[in-house]
């Protein structure tokens, strides 16, 4: 097994010409292999001699090791290369590890703002100065509509149809779908569109007729959206880890803590696939499965 490791990290450098830090990660994976298998075995094995149940149960102890999920499949990704090439170079029949499947990774849960919190956001612009009209606008339809903020900075004025609340948004993949607009985010909207005139008079050149400017009369990009946000998150206090798509995160967990139905938010979103918006089921009914475990007297396991 030894020599097999020092061939095979032979050839990742010379014929494949791996990094060194990818060549380091591949020999501290190979050497815990080895030195499991000296330990439980009281011995080193053979690449030949090792069997997918030897490899599942190697598994299994990094698991119980406290080893991350990402780790784990990283070194499972190490053994499969290393015993594809064993394979290839005669030193065992098969490849054990494979069969082998990876850990299913954990989902993180996204970052998402309160109801209050997200009122003190909404609040925060100062609507006396024109640029603090378009920025209350431009946080309450990301909030409103659930937007990406890419999908915001691409509207354009023919995009609105304010009377029916409706925005039409050109979504990932050039999906186009209608976004509604609450009543708060129309007002907003036009209170900025009383104040865009000045500003449109400044536009350079054509960039279609986008709704929201700068103050050079240019379409704003996702960027300055960013960097304006982080302005009101000082402001106001607020989690320094929120971004423009915490604010669409927060809109879709709102939407299921109220009781929406999970394929409507799907389409709100304009998710392709129900699986990406289950994420906030688990964000949406952790509270109540807190509560649930609390009172429910068959809920938790008897220590």
């Amino acid at each position: 097994m030894q020599e097999t490791t020092a061939r095979f990290l032979r050839y990742l450098k010379i014929e494949r010409n791996s990094s060194d830090y990818t060549i380091k990660s591949y020999r501290e994976d190979l050497e815990i292999l080895i030195e499991y298998f000296q330990d439980t075995l009281g011995r080193i094995p053979t690449p030949g001699e090792l069997t997918p149940q030897d490899l599942r149960t190697y598994v299994a102890a990094l698991h119980q090791a406290g080893y991350a999920k990402t780790s784990v499949a990283r070194r499972l990704a190490s053994l499969r290369s290393f015993f594809r090439f064993a394979q290839r170079e005669g030193l065992c029949d098969s490849n054990p590890a494979k069969p082998l499947r990876n850990p299913r990774r954990e989902r993180k849960l996204p970052h998402f703002l309160t109801t209050d919190e997200i009122g003190k956001l909404l609040l925060a612009p100062d609507v006396s100065d024109p640029l603090g009209n378009r920025d209350r606008a431009i946080f309450e339809t990301l909030y409103s509509a659930g937007l990406r903020v890419s999908e915001l900075v691409g509207i354009n004025l023919n995009d609105l149809d304010l009377e029916d609340g409706l925005v039409r948004v050109r979504g990932k993949g050039k999906r186009e779908r209608l976004a509604p607009l609450g009543s708060f985010a129309v007002k907003a909207i036009e209170n900025w569109l009383s104040n865009r005139v000045a500003a449109d008079k400044q536009r350079p050149g054509d960039d279609g007729d986008p709704l929201f400017l700068n103050k050079f009369g240019q379409r704003l990009t996702t960027r300055s959206i960013g960097r304006m946000l982080e302005k009101y998150l000082k402001l106001t206090g607020l989690d320094s880890r929120t971004s423009p798509h915490t604010i669409r995160h927060s809109f879709a967990t709102h939407l299921l803590n109220g009781g929406a139905d999970i394929r409507s938010v799907q389409e709100l979103l304009g998710h392709k696939s129900l699986v990406t918006t289950q994420i906030y089921t688990h964000v949406s009914t952790a509270g109540l499965r807190e509560a649930y475990e609390q009172a429910h007297p068959r809920a938790r396991r008897s220590s």
